[in-house]
């Protein structure tokens, strides 16, 4: 099976896909000895997982896939959305994101707090096939922070059917719900149909 190169150095990330997608051999841009930045000026998750996938693609000439992925809530037009990672800045603490999210949304109460993850998921082959996919996972956005698992936005997500955050919830637990594994569970529906990726590797004899 042909490896895929995932367009992400995030470890907490990259650590989920791998665990989601179990029996591909994923692989990370520092796996690749790929450096690069990659500007994401897309208006949705889906044009940002694209433009991630499209430019490692082209540079490495392998099959690619990037996902954009974040937070919308409800009350604040659906801010921080697509720009999630690059609210309040790329090296501030989630810890004081989350505070400020918490504090924008004070007096707010019951459903008004409602909110999402959103995580698009593109995959990009040599051939021009591109596939596309989106999951979401539903929930509020909790009064205070609550959760040592997971990563980001994580403690701030409280799902109501399970009585805590997505922070709170086991790895193995959230895999199965998140966001991130609703997209990426549609996208192994595709990659197991691919014959590109089972195809041999000429190059590699």
């Amino acid at each position: 099976m042909k490896s895929i190169i995932l367009a992400s150095n995030n470890k907490d990330k990259v650590k989920e896909v791998k665990e989601i997608l179990k029996g591909y051999d994923i692989i990370s841009m520092k796996e690749a000895g790929i450096d690069v930045d990659i500007e994401e000026n897309g208006t949705t998750f889906e044009e940002n997982a694209l433009i991630k996938a499209r430019a490692i693609m082209k540079l490495t000439g392998q099959i690619t896939m990037a996902d954009d992925s974040g937070l919308e809530i409800d009350y604040l037009n659906k801010a921080p959305g697509v720009y999630s990672a690059r609210f309040m800045g790329h090296d501030t603490s989630y810890d004081i994101k989350n505070k400020a999210l918490i504090q924008k949304l004070e007096g707010v109460k019951g459903s008004d707090r409602s909110g999402r993850f959103v995580c698009a998921i593109a995959v990009c082959f040599p051939d021009g096939r591109e596939i596309v996919k989106r999951g979401t996972m539903e929930g509020l956005i909790a009064e205070e922070i609550k959760g040592d698992n997971g990563f980001g936005y994580d403690p701030i997500v409280y799902l109501p059917e399970y009585g805590k955050t997505s922070g709170e919830l086991a790895p193995e637990e959230k895999n199965k719900i998140s966001h991130r594994g609703k997209a990426l569970a549609l996208i192994k529906e595709e990659l197991d149909k691919s014959e590109e990726l089972y195809a041999e590797d000429n190059d590699s004899k």
